[in-house]
């Protein structure tokens, strides 16, 4: 059962920890990445067999099984996914920043390039978990910055074909190729390159502990987009809060993982017991109640409060991955955030919304994070390179402040490279 905690009458660790998820893969990881630039696709077929128990010959996917994957969706989804594919667009379109040139007096010149990155992964969980929306946040971004090539791996089922849904979010999303390989192999294939799988200048999704461990493994040799831990979910909710649906998004976080975490923050003692009560009655009707009970017994919390506005502040301090202000005025409030991935405001905004079809992404900073970390964005798929000119009498006026400035740190030669243009002087 989930616990209820009265603010400022229990220990700060009760209020503020949070599960940590302890990962000891990191010789396995390890392995895999070595096999993998050692042997190639004979390592991706090998791990195939060995952790999806596909047997593969062929580890692109074809036009042809994309074409047969998409006609096997429903109308239905299809139409869903292409609404919440325009929202995202629509969105992330807002982002988009242009390059600058400053010119502040004759003969200088500066400026900044906005680029994008050429080659772009993405890593797509698959298996006995499905997630076509992953497929949209993490690629139209990519596509929006104009990145040139984007690739997607994600694991086959047994019988060596990818989940329709997918290849159907894929195809909408427009991306490029499309490759049958998951887990910590699949990181390596894209840092790394082999015969099938062309190498690439960043990886981003989210994916178990051997996928975040294998990316914290090649950054550097590629960059990625964050190392994603447990699911979080924290409501504020008012004491004229639906106990039924708070109860609901708290379990929508919760089922994700034992290891998500849940917590209400409320100004009525009576909603935390109401809430917790249709914790336990919702619970048993979950398909994965297993690991939503497992995630709120042992992760989940109730904490009472005195105001709305000190609930804020404690929330500040956690940096939630997902922050639901569940009131009548949450725009009153929106000002005291400062450290939330993604905020979800008001008594009909649900996360479950920003998870699919709000346009805003969900791939988000988790494990206290957001303290100095965003959301994924069309930012995470470009960068920037800054150049600057100075005409001969430009450079006059301050050659000799450099030369000055050189011989403060002791970098005679950094001097002379500026004292030198001008032997005269």
């Amino acid at each position: 059962m989930i616990k209820i905690y009265e603010y400022g009458k229990v220990s700060g660790d009760e209020i503020f920890s949070r599960c940590e998820s302890i990962s000891k893969v990191e010789a396995t990881v390890s392995e895999i990445i070595g096999t993998v630039r050692e042997k190639g696709d004979a390592a991706l077929r090998e791990y195939s067999k060995k952790f999806d128990k596909a047997d593969l010959t062929e580890l692109l996917v074809s036009e042809d099984e994309i074409d047969e994957a998409v006609s096997s969706v429903e109308p239905e989804f299809i139409r869903v996914l292409e609404r919440a594919a325009q929202n995202i667009r629509e969105f992330h379109s807002k982002q988009i920043r242009n390059s600058f040139i400053i010119s502040e007096k004759n003969g200088i010149v500066c400026g900044q390039k906005i680029i994008p990155i050429e080659n772009v992964g993405l890593y797509v969980p698959g298996g006995t978990a499905a997630y076509p929306s992953t497929v949209l946040m993490d690629s139209i971004p990519a596509k929006l910055a104009g990145c040139k090539n984007l690739v997607m791996v994600t694991p086959p089922s047994a019988d060596g074909k990818i989940n329709p849904a997918i290849l159907a979010a894929a195809k909408i999303a427009g991306i490029d190729r499309i490759f049958k390989v998951g887990g910590a192999q699949a990181i390596a294939a894209l840092a790394y390159g082999t015969e099938s799988i062309p190498k690439v200048d960043k990886i981003v999704g989210p994916g178990n502990a051997y996928v975040a461990e294998a990316k914290k493994q090649v950054y550097g040799k590629v960059s990625i987009d964050m190392i994603a831990g447990p699911s979080e979910i924290l409501v504020i909710a008012d004491k004229k809060s639906n106990p039924a649906n708070v109860a609901a998004d708290l379990l929508s976080q919760a089922e994700h993982d034992r290891l998500a975490s849940a917590v209400l923050i409320t100004d009525s003692a009576e909603l935390a017991d109401k809430v917790s009560s249709e914790i336990e009655r919702q619970l048993k009707t979950l398909p994965r109640e297993e690991i939503a009970r497992a995630s709120i017994d042992n992760n989940g919390k109730i904490i009472v409060v005195d105001s709305i506005s000190e609930a804020v502040k404690i929330s500040n301090r956690i940096a939630p991955e997902h922050l639901e202000l569940v009131m009548d005025n949450p725009f009153e409030y929106l000002g005291m955030v400062e450290n939330a991935g993604s905020v979800f405001m008001g008594r009909y905004c649900p996360e479950a919304l920003g998870d699919y079809l709000s346009g805003a992404n969900h791939t988000l900073p988790t494990s206290g994070t957001a303290r100095f970390s965003s959301p994924l964005s069309v930012d995470d798929f470009v960068k920037k390179t800054q150049y600057t000119y100075y005409s001969e009498e430009a450079f006059r006026g301050v050659y000799k402040d450099i030369a000055l400035f050189a011989h403060k740190e002791g970098l005679d030669a950094h001097a002379r490279s500026a004292l030198i243009r001008f032997p005269e002087d």
